[in-house]
């Protein structure tokens, strides 16, 4: 049986601020669940969607929950392609839209439960990988992922993409250290952490109750020294094939899964 914690203590619950403010610079998201989702998110401001007979026989009532949908403008495939990136998989649809707000962590940590999960990636600077790990922490309930706000990317339409509609409902937090952003989960009653390859304990052995922040660092270079200081604890996955690591987004899933077997 894996050692109980000692308790955290209360935290304590702040007025909440308002969110930032986003760069009303539109931009492309593309995908047939990347727009369904943006369509059915009320705090999307949408502003132009194209769209082909198709695609849009299935995705109509999606337009109809959120509200906001714009009329859309019917396009086959190769024009729809003029309008996006190279290389862009569309499957048929694509929405100009406002990016969302950006909540700051103080606004997050306000409305937590008891019980939350989040994720923090400390240097994930491809949005691909990003967009993955949304997508995990949706599928497993975790209600927020936290990076850097330095070269982390931004909520790009590649990044939706990978989401499959995650960035809608998983709230994507930038934080300017992530050491100090540690500090503050602590203070809020969070027990963090650290997945490290050199893990005293392996995460099934921890003891993953109460509020917890999962807190990964880049392939490769793993997390950053002070970074690493700033967790509580240090667990591995254990792996008994050749490759000694996984990438970002796998290792992410793997211990939202384990978090969320052991939590019920």
């Amino acid at each position: 049986m894996p050692k109980r914690r000692p308790p955290r203590g209360e935290h304590v619950r702040r007025p909440r601020p308002k969110s930032a403010k986003p760069d009303h610079t539109a931009q492309w998201l593309y995908g047939v669940h990347a727009v369904a989702a943006a369509l059915a998110n009320p705090q999307r401001r949408c502003r132009r969607l194209v769209v082909t007979h198709e695609c849009w026989r299935d995705l109509a009532a999606a337009a109809e929950k959120g509200g906001d949908a714009p009329t859309p403008e019917f396009l086959d495939r190769h024009e729809i392609d003029r309008l996006l990136q190279p290389g862009a998989v569309h499957q048929g649809i694509a929405l100009l839209a406002d990016p969302l707000p950006e909540p700051d962590l103080s606004e997050i940590l306000a409305d937590l439960p008891d019980r939350a999960v989040v994720i923090v990636l400390d240097q994930a600077t491809d949005p691909r990988n990003v967009g993955a790990v949304l997508r995990s922490a949706d599928a497993f309930g975790a209600a927020a992922v936290i990076v850097q706000d330095r070269h982390a990317p931004e909520a790009t339409a590649a990044m939706a993409k990978a989401a499959s509609g995650a960035l809608e409902t998983v709230a994507l937090v930038r934080a300017v250290n992530i050491a100090r952003a540690l500090s503050e989960l602590k203070e809020a009653g969070f027990w963090c952490f650290g997945l490290d390859a050199r893990g005293d304990t392996t995460l099934a052995e921890a003891d993953l109750s109460g509020r917890i922040a999962l807190v990964l660092g880049s392939e490769g270079k793993g997390l950053r020294p002070l970074v690493r200081q700033s967790c509580d604890i240090l667990a591995r996955i254990p792996l008994g094939g050749t490759v000694d690591s996984l990438n970002l987004s796998n290792a992410a899933a793997v211990a939202l899964y384990e978090a969320a077997g052991k939590r019920g």
